[in-house]
């Protein structure tokens, strides 16, 4: 049995001259007392753009792997980071560098401008770090850290 649900934005992802923060409506700002004792956070968004009828029917992609699709097989959308998909919700890790009052200032995220935040979490070691984790041979590019 299918369930519908209602998602209402909690603010909106800034880039403007090199910065980029997330922009926190002020009736939620109250929810971000003491993120910022965090290093980084779990940033939920909605993928603008990508909320129509075949985008969410889209199942399975040739996933870009190191900005391309040479050598990749066909995956399934939940085994890839694909745009389209059934829920548009993208998912980014970030350092946070500061806040000040309802903007918490990060390093980086891969959403536009304005695009609308669902949830922020912070990002817990213990829970989000998987040392034994493994990708399939294609994305074998992806399992290295990031510099």
């Amino acid at each position: 049995m299918l369930k519908e649900f209602l998602l209402n934005s909690i603010g909106f992802i800034r880039k403007n001259e090199g910065k980029i923060w997330l922009e926190i409506e002020e009736k939620f700002e109250k929810g971000l007392l003491r993120l910022d004792d965090f290093s980084h956070v779990i940033v939920l968004w909605w993928i603008e753009g990508r909320d129509n009828k075949e985008d969410r029917a889209m199942l399975q992609v040739y996933p870009k792997v190191d900005g391309t699709r040479e050598n990749v097989p066909l995956v399934g959308v939940f085994a890839c980071r694909s745009p389209g998909r059934p829920n548009p919700i993208g998912l980014t890790i970030s350092k946070i560098i500061s806040r000040k009052d309802n903007r918490l200032y990060i390093d980086r995220t891969d959403a536009f401008d304005n695009t609308p935040i669902l949830d922020l979490k912070p990002y817990i070691p213990k829970s989000e770090c998987i040392l034994s984790a493994k990708v399939p041979d294609f994305m074998s590019s992806l399992q290295k850290p990031r510099e």
